[in-house]
């Protein structure tokens, strides 16, 4: 999973490694259980706005707007990341809960169908890490950062247009070019893991101070979230055209 010995350790992320041995370390346990924490917030927090309030556009929207500043702030300020990972945990959590439970309504069965799959997509990367098939090379690191920087832009681009009353977009195509649209992007998202899970494994391995398990984790949180979220439109796209296809 490291990136390849004849690439320098360039992250910027990593200024704190003159610190390094001075305080308790990264690990890979603390890691993991970090993530794990934060994954169960946005459990509970989906669990319960599905169950009471699902499809509530005007808490989706307030939910994911603050957890957009909360993750921007934590990507600036990554030492406040032990507070605010949980909150942007639950935040997320409230959006998929409502947003989830929606689609749900309107396509039976597809969530699960979603998390199954993004749990798939994500041990599969971390098969091909361990097996070194693939790594997170300084050139493979500029495509996935600059594919993913487009996809914002884009979707950025398509809100405000949106709201200027002008349809635009692939996003919005319910057809076959949606449909490769989406594809893309999931692999896009999934090759952001490589870069993720790279991060970990560099930041234990330098002995980076142990509050950065906690920024480690919100990482590979946001990417899981992505992830899920467009399987899940993936997913309804692919029905909706199925459905057009047997009409």
């Amino acid at each position: 999973m490291n990136s390849t010995d004849d690439q320098p350790f360039r992250d910027e992320l990593f200024d704190d490694l003159h610190t390094a041995g001075t305080c308790p370390p990264m690990t890979m346990k603390g890691t993991i259980d970090k993530a794990l924490f934060l994954i169960l917030i946005v459990s509970v927090s989906a669990a319960l706005t599905w169950t009471y309030i699902p499809g509530s556009v005007p808490l989706m929207l307030g939910a994911v707007f603050c957890a957009f500043v909360v993750g921007f702030g934590t990507s600036f300020r990554t030492s406040l990341s032990p507070v605010t990972a949980p909150l942007f945990a639950l935040l997320e959590g409230v959006f998929i809960g409502g947003f989830s439970g929606w689609m749900e309504i309107l396509y039976p069965g597809i969530v699960a169908q979603a998390l199954i799959l993004t749990f798939c997509v994500f041990f599969f990367v971390l098969a091909l890490l361990r097996a070194r098939i693939i790594s997170a090379t300084e050139k493979f690191r500029s495509i996935v950062i600059g594919a993913t920087g487009g996809i914002i832009l884009f979707y950025i681009g398509g809100i405000v247009l949106a709201a200027l009353g002008i349809s635009f977009g692939l996003e919005g195509v319910w057809g076959w070019l949606g449909l490769v649209f989406s594809i893309v992007v999931v692999i896009v998202a999934a090759a952001s893991l490589v870069l993720d899970l790279d991060y970990i494994e560099q930041g234990v391995g330098h002995g980076l101070p142990k509050r950065h398990e906690w920024y480690a984790a919100f990482t590979l949180l946001v990417t899981l979230v992505w992830l899920y979220l467009e399987i899940l439109k993936l997913l309804v796209k692919l029905r909706i055209l199925l459905q057009s296809i047997r009409s």
